[in-house]
């Protein structure tokens, strides 16, 4: 390749290294042989990378392979996973999680702050959520994080990567990465969660077969993450996606610029889940805050109910697919995913109705598949994008 040709030494040498780090990171340790066959570089090549990877601490002989020749057994190499830990943080107006993770992005300890919806927050819940995270990483012999990650429903500017602040979200969730700024000298990176979860499914769970999608997140409220060509798409104020502000028939009202009462929240936020629920003599558990698990409890209390449960299933999905057809003909994604805790309890039952109902109001073949990135998919994207941003770092490159 002409790159090849002209690229200086040194230039050269970062490519090689960066090559031999990400094959180190997706196939976990590797012979000096077993990279010279991925990488298709030479011996002497190979060797001095490795003595320069070592030198700089990120890669380290973690034992030996017995080959099938005579002489010494080959020397195995990986990543040091301890050269940088990182952390993802969930924030949600029920609680926050979180996880510290090392470089490979293994989990090391995780912890949780539940916070009541329905009572005022903690007042000093920002430094909670502080105190937890550095207690957490002191637990598994964490000094220093090089990354954080946050999740957070809401619009992220761009601009200045500060959350915009509005009516329906708590105030500490703003502060909090005001405050992890201030406090930490780690990077903080602040991403819309559902955003996050979008990621993960691309990356780890129902979409990882596809550059091009969207994911439908169906919790306590109502979002997306457009991903095109393989790139999550934010829009020029970070609001692609606000779907529950989508005005939908069968609505009351219209939304607003400060509600997204009367879009499609109004009709697939966990609220009206629960409403929808009672409404064909489903059970409900809770106190009556009709959050994300109860709606997520409602839709598991249909699927059981074979029968009895299907005019339920087929409603919801009629509700589901308005929406669903207002993204696709605009985007013709071709793949819808459906997560959240919603998406998530009606797993490919829900998808396969949805995909149906909209056959018949789009011409755009679209298939609809159930997120399978899990209950922790935010969370999840939290420690992917961190733990790019530390490789980016430490491997160089983009």
């Amino acid at each position: 390749m002409t790159t090849a040709r002209t690229a200086t030494p040194s230039t050269a040498r970062a490519i090689n290294d960066r090559l031999a780090l990400d094959l180190l990171l997706a196939h976990g340790p590797l012979t000096a042989t077993e990279l010279r066959t991925l990488t298709g570089l030479s011996r002497p090549t190979v060797s001095d990378l490795l003595e320069r990877l070592q030198h700089g601490g990120l890669v380290g002989i973690v034992g030996e392979r017995g080959e099938q020749r005579r002489g010494p057994n080959a020397r195995v190499y990986g990543l040091r996973a301890d050269r940088a830990h990182l952390a993802g943080i969930d924030v949600r107006t029920v609680g926050v999680t979180l996880t510290v993770a090392d470089l490979t992005g293994r989990s090391l300890a995780t912890a949780a702050l539940p916070v009541d919806p329905l009572a005022p927050p903690p007042a000093d819940m920002v430094g909670q959520v502080l105190r937890t995270l550095l207690e957490t990483a002191r637990g598994v012999g964490v000094t220093d994080l090089h990354t954080v990650a946050v999740g957070a429903p809401g619009l992220v500017d761009p601009a200045s990567g500060r959350l915009r602040a509005t009516a329906e979200l708590p105030h500490w969730h703003g502060d909090l990465v005001d405050e992890l700024r201030a406090a930490l000298s780690a990077e903080v990176i602040l991403e819309n969660e559902v955003n996050l979860a979008g990621i993960a499914e691309h990356r780890l769970g129902a979409a990882t077969d596809r550059d091009t999608f969207v994911l439908l997140w169906l919790g306590h409220g109502a979002g997306a993450a457009v991903m095109l060509d393989g790139r999550l798409r934010r829009g020029a104020s970070g609001g692609a996606g606000e779907i529950g502000f989508l005005p939908v028939p069968g609505t009351a009202a219209l939304p607003s610029a400060y509600s997204c009462d009367g879009g499609f929240h109004s009709l697939a936020a966990s609220a009206a889940v629960c409403a929808l629920a009672r409404d064909h003599g489903l059970p409900v558990p809770g106190d009556g805050a009709d959050d994300a698990p109860a709606a997520e409890a409602a839709v598991l209390a249909a699927l059981a109910a074979g029968q009895a449960g299907e005019p339920f299933l087929d409603e919801l999905a009629g509700r589901v697919a308005v929406a669903v057809a207002a993204v696709c003909v605009i985007l013709d994604p071709g793949c819808v995913v459906l997560g959240g805790e919603i998406g998530r309890a009606g797993g490919p039952a829900l998808a396969g109705r949805v995909e149906r109902r909209l056959a018949g109001l789009t011409p755009l073949r679209t298939e609809v598949r159930a997120g399978t990135a899990g209950g922790g998919a935010v969370l999840g994207g939290a420690v992917l994008i961190a733990s790019d941003a530390v490789r980016r770092d430490l491997f160089g490159g983009a």
